[in-house]
């Protein structure tokens, strides 16, 4: 059998960590002097309801070895023998690192165990390795072997294309999540950055005036990016306003020919630390060699108007 694994940042809702009985090593995160174990001593509306009357930014730590390890040794015990651990970026966090070190702790105690295990450095933030994830759980419902489904992240974890819009930058550049070209830009920046993923860290490819404007963007690069073979759902990510995502929903329901899932999920407490208010976000999968960036994204939306 199968195991899937993940760190807290995945962020996927309990309903579908309870339906695919996915392992989860959650964070912890410091807020002035105490310590939360992600989605466990403290969750998402109770942080962004604090979160504006903090006189410090929160941190966050990543999961421990001995998390991962815990996770495994349980699973073992209830008949699984093949463990998938999908984690954030490690060019944001350390919790692919821990991962690795907890396959190699595995087999130095277990030397001769016909276990496996396979850590996955998704190269994403939050809701993308989710993405990855819910991919995974889908292709082995589907019959797909345990090296198929490694072969598939692989293969196309670059290809999870990232969007993700906020009301202010300042948590994002504090906590060293943007590259620092795009930290330096943004401060520059009087209008709504859009960010995505350039290897394994964020930055900021496009910005637009306003959220309506930020979600046009979104649906326009899903209608021009989007791989439809791959692409049998969307998940919309949001830190504290439920109706910007909703709102982008009905958007690409209403606007584009997409007919598969549109999930909602809410961004967790280690992700929303850096994000803060006020943020949106939406995942999908790419076609390849669709490169973007700021300049690039500014010289289409000025060919786009003459038109």
């Amino acid at each position: 059998m199968i195991k899937l694994m993940a760190d807290s940042t995945c962020d996927l809702s309990q309903e579908i960590v309870e339906k695919y009985n996915i392992g989860i090593a959650p964070l912890k995160i410091f807020i002035e002097g105490k310590t939360y174990r992600d989605k466990i001593d403290i969750i998402s509306d109770e942080f962004f309801e604090m979160l504006p009357n903090l006189n410090e930014l929160p941190t966050t730590s990543m999961p421990s070895p001995e998390e991962y390890l815990s996770i495994i040794d349980q699973s073992i015990e209830k008949g699984y023998t093949e463990f998938l651990c999908i984690c954030m970026s490690s060019g944001t966090s350390g919790s692919y690192q821990s991962a690795v070190l907890a396959k190699d702790y595995f087999y130095e105690n277990n030397p001769d165990s016909d276990i496996k295990i396979h850590v996955v450095d998704s190269l994403s933030m939050s809701h993308g390795s989710g993405w990855l994830i819910l991919k995974s759980a889908r292709l082995i419902e589907e019959g797909y072997t345990f090296e198929q489904v490694v072969e598939f992240n692989e293969s196309h974890k670059t290809r999870v294309k990232h969007f993700l819009c906020v009301d202010d930058l300042n948590n994002l550049i504090k906590s060293g999540r943007l590259t620092n070209a795009s930290a330096f830009i943004g401060k520059l920046l009087r209008v709504k950055p859009i960010m995505s993923m350039k290897k394994g860290k964020g930055a900021i490819v496009a910005k637009e005036r306003g959220t309506n404007k930020a979600l046009r963007f979104y649906v326009d690069e899903f209608v021009r990016r989007n791989q439809k073979d791959l692409t049998d759902f969307i998940i919309i990510g949001y830190s504290s306003n439920v109706n910007i995502a909703n709102t982008l929903k009905m958007k690409l329901v209403d606007e584009t020919d997409f007919n598969g899932d549109v999930y909602i999920m809410q961004m967790g407490v280690a992700v929303g630390t850096h994000v803060g208010l006020g943020g949106v976000s939406m995942f999908f999968m790419e076609k390849e060699k669709l490169k973007d960036g700021l300049v690039k994204n500014e010289i289409r939306s000025l060919l786009h108007k003459d038109k």
